[in-house]
């Protein structure tokens, strides 16, 4: 692995092992040499993991609407910052850079990156592995949620084990090492084809 998106609050949260936690991950990269993508604000969960890359000396893109860059206080020490027009700009060019996709503790926005960039693993638009760094058992109930998905066969159990999740940085990256997309979502039957 290459580079790696990173999904995650601008706000740092109730408790400071969310900072934490980012930072662990940031060290963890860096320590890996893994460049880090990510939405290039300088503040909470996403400023604590950049700050983190770029104090070990890795590399750190940042790609951030046009109309954020002020709102989210574009961070200014990047290795890079990519501007696009609109968030629908910004997921695209996150995935097109990266060979995966981890969320830290977020709010709406960030579940929304996770779940449409999920979603895309399912119907097969992409084979890279999605992981929730579970800091703090921030995703705990998410994680519940997902099996009560496949429990009640809205979610197949080949792609509930598709949300890698892992408390550690080191272990969920290695989990990522060995990542084995399943087969494309299909709706047709073999009597149908």
């Amino acid at each position: 692995m290459k580079r790696l998106a990173v999904f995650c609050g601008s706000s740092k949260g109730a408790s400071d092992l969310y900072i934490e936690g980012a930072k662990a991950l940031g060290r963890e990269l860096a320590k890996r040499n893994i460049a880090l993508v990510y939405g290039g604000a300088s503040v909470g969960v996403m400023g604590a993991v950049a700050d983190a890359v770029l104090e070990e000396g890795g590399h750190v893109i940042g790609v951030m609407p046009s109309f954020l860059e002020e709102r989210e206080i574009s961070h200014k020490n990047l290795s890079e910052l990519i501007v696009v027009e609109s968030m629908h700009e910004r997921k695209a060019k996150m995935a097109e850079l990266v060979d995966g996709f981890i969320a830290l503790p977020g709010g709406p926005g960030t579940l929304e990156e996770f779940f449409e960039i999920f979603t895309w693993a399912q119907l097969g638009l992409h084979q890279k592995p999605c992981g929730l760094l579970n800091i703090n058992n921030y995703y705990t109930p998410l994680v519940s949620l997902f099996n009560h998905m496949t429990e009640e066969q809205f979610l197949q159990e080949k792609y509930r084990s598709m949300a890698l999740v892992d408390t550690e940085p080191h272990g969920l990256l290695n989990q990522f090492n060995t990542y084995q997309p399943p087969s494309v979502k299909t709706y047709i039957t073999k009597a149908q084809s």
